[in-house]
């Protein structure tokens, strides 16, 4: 009876929304236009829309200030391969001080992880290392509490809150430009993550907040 009842206040507890600052980068028309154009050709959506999320994105900025990065964003400047437009964005950057800083509205797509961005919220850590940051007591107390929140909002699982560097193992990955379909980043690897899901997953038992384990990498074929 009392683990009945143990799991049926887990599966009620909603994880409290943590502090987090609008500071809005400039999305406007062109901008959704541009993000439009890129959906269609990377993945065959003709919307800049970012609905029913599946995935949560870590980064790092490889920089150390909060305005270095949302300068970077807020540029939006072609990237240096296809110069396609939008710039590169994320919906979120944590600083060093544990502030939570939102760039982008929720619905949007930002173009942070290849193959990712039509299911993804990008979560950015001002930092050059996965290290720096999981040894930062208030950056990753906010990153894990944010992405707590975003998990249970969004019905995300803990098997898909990835680094950046699990990209090509995810199930929701898929690119239609060839020559990006193996294109991934070194940040975040997947030693670091499982150190930061652990993390997660006692902040969540620590809370008693149910998470789901469904899903989970698969075979990359790179």
């Amino acid at each position: 009876m009392r683990i009945l009842l143990a799991l049926l206040v887990a599966a009620v507890v909603v994880p409290a929304k943590p502090v987090i600052v609008w500071k809005p980068i400039p999305f406007g028309a062109q901008r959704r236009a541009e993000m439009t154009q890129y959906a269609a050709r990377h993945y065959g959506l003709h919307t800049w829309r970012l609905e029913h999320p599946k995935v949560i994105v870590e980064h790092y900025t490889a920089s150390n200030s909060f305005s270095s990065a949302w300068n970077t964003f807020a540029n939006d400047a072609p990237d240096s391969e296809l110069h396609e437009l939008p710039g590169t964005c994320a919906h979120f950057v944590i600083d060093r001080d544990g502030t939570i800083y939102q760039l982008v509205p929720l619905n949007t797509m930002c173009r942070h992880t290849v193959g990712l961005n039509w299911t993804a919220i990008g979560i950015e850590h001002v930092g050059t290392s996965d290290t720096s940051i999981l040894q930062n007591p208030k950056q990753i107390a906010a990153s894990l509490r944010l992405t707590l929140w975003l998990m249970h909002r969004f019905g995300i699982s803990l098997p898909n809150v990835i680094g950046h560097n699990e990209s090509l193992t995810s199930p929701y990955h898929r690119e239609h430009y060839a020559p990006w379909r193996c294109q991934t980043h070194g940040d975040w690897t997947h030693v670091d993550m499982q150190t930061y899901r652990a993390r997660l997953a006692a902040l969540a038992r620590s809370e008693h907040v149910a998470v789901s384990r469904a899903g989970g990498p698969v075979a990359s074929s790179c």
